[in-house]
């Protein structure tokens, strides 16, 4: 026959924890460090030539890069062949300063035309 036990370390059989103190929502994000606003939910100001693309408003730098993606798509600026090169136009050259760019090497050039 099987009993529980009880110690100072366990809890008899069929005890509840006692509920914790539930912490509202803006402490919970003050504690874990992730303030909205900082890191990649900064917004950022594009340059004029990104801001041709994706607006002259400040935006996260995660917005910035899907309506680049966006603009990309929508142009059909990706080679064919290869996907993951960008052939770039007229307004995306003047972003990557090249006539075109992997998706990889984007980033490197679109960050260059952002200011938090």
């Amino acid at each position: 026959m099987a009993t529980a036990k009880t110690t100072a370390g366990t809890k008899a059989a069929g005890e509840k924890k006692p509920a914790a103190a539930k912490k509202p929502a803006a402490e919970k994000k003050a504690a874990s460090g992730a303030a909205s606003g900082t890191g990649i939910h900064a917004p950022v100001q594009p340059s004029p030539e990104l801001g041709a693309i994706v607006g002259d408003d400040k935006l996260p730098r995660s917005q910035v890069i899907s309506k680049v993606w966006d603009y990309i798509k929508s142009n059909k600026l990706q080679n064919p062949e290869n996907k993951r090169e960008i052939l770039a136009d007229e307004k995306l050259k003047k972003v990557f300063g090249r006539d075109k760019c992997t998706m990889f090497e984007m980033n490197k050039y679109i960050s260059q035309h952002l200011k938090a």
